[in-house]
């Protein structure tokens, strides 16, 4: 449990300190490794600095946050499509285009900014000043719901349930191609790409890098040389369905990094100015972290990529 700015508790299981640590509070592994390096966290009665230390069960763990940081962001009017909202979270329809945090060479503009105006600056303070209330990300062109911490509690309950991979988790995409089979389960470890550092691949099984990814999908409908389907995440990856997409020969329509559109295609998408990956976070489910309510949200298809799967019907027909 919290107590100012100590959380305090115990290890359910036994493997990496990070690990057991990260799952144990909802903060971010990153962020877990960082606070012991900085000499903050405490494993029975020793100080842990080792992430990859190995750790048993009922171990007793102390973590001391520092204070928050002056607040690095700044808020921004900028509209936002709010779907719920409530003292403790806010659950918001991120348009395609919008970047999440400010970072490099997207300074301001983001989905922060526009958070801290909207709050009036209440937001989790767990993930530091550039990120503040950000649970989960999406990528700057995929469009759809997110959820975001307004408290440290709804962070911490959140984090954790994106730890355990209970989160509810539906993705609408146009891929390339008509998959076969029509529906399955993609099981394939991802991790930075040996070849660009800035993409992630599918890595072997036995591969001691990277995570454990799990994507269930199903062909929603047929259209001209690409198809609807529907993602079910069991774990949430960077890049988890553009390349799991890409490793069973359907990249996602427009994905500039991991797509290759068909070339009957090509002359469609120029005309419509489709030029971003066909991905939208279109369900969001999970227990309320303060509540204990099961809610679930939606969001509608976004009208270009409605107007993409329209067009390809429309040719297929």
């Amino acid at each position: 449990m919290r107590d100012n700015e100590v959380i305090t508790g115990t290890l359910a299981a036994a493997g990496r300190v990070d690990k057991l640590l990260a799952e144990a509070t909802g903060l971010s592994r990153e962020r877990v490794k960082a606070l012991m390096v900085e000499g903050a966290v405490t494993v029975g009665k020793s100080l842990a600095a080792n992430p990859s230390a190995k750790m048993q069960a009922g171990a007793h763990f102390e973590i001391r946050l520092p204070p928050p940081e002056p607040l690095a962001a700044e808020p921004q009017d900028i509209p936002l499509d709010v779907v719920f909202e409530d003292e403790h979270l806010v659950v918001v329809n991120k348009p395609a285009g919008m970047v999440v945090h400010p970072a490099a060479g997207n300074p301001d503009g983001t989905l922060v900014n526009a958070l801290l105006f909207h709050c009036r600056g209440q937001l989790s303070g767990i993930n530091g000043v550039a990120r503040p209330g950000i649970v989960h990300r999406i990528d700057k062109d995929t469009s759809g719901l997110l959820v975001v911490a307004k408290t440290d509690a709804a962070h911490e309950g959140l984090g954790a349930q994106f730890a355990k991979h209970s989160i509810h988790r539906r993705y609408l995409a146009v891929c390339a191609g008509h998959p076969h089979p029509s529906e399955g389960t993609i099981d394939a470890r991802l991790g930075r790409s040996d070849r660009d550092r800035k993409k992630m691949a599918v890595l072997a099984k036995d591969s001691s890098r990277g995570k454990h990814a799990v994507t269930r999908y199903k062909t929603l409908k047929t259209m001209a040389d690409c198809a609807l389907i529907e993602c079910r995440l069991e774990t949430g990856r960077t890049h988890q369905v553009r390349v799991h997409c890409q490793s069973m020969g359907h990249p996602l329509i427009g994905d500039p990094v991991y797509g290759s559109d068909p070339r009957s295609l090509r002359p469609l998408l120029k005309q419509l100015g489709f030029a971003r990956q066909a991905l939208h976070a279109a369900e969001l489910g999970f227990l309320h972290p303060v509540t204990g309510e099961k809610v679930q949200f939606t969001a509608s298809l976004p009208a270009d990529m409605q107007e993409l799967i329209d067009e390809t019907e429309r040719i297929y027909r």
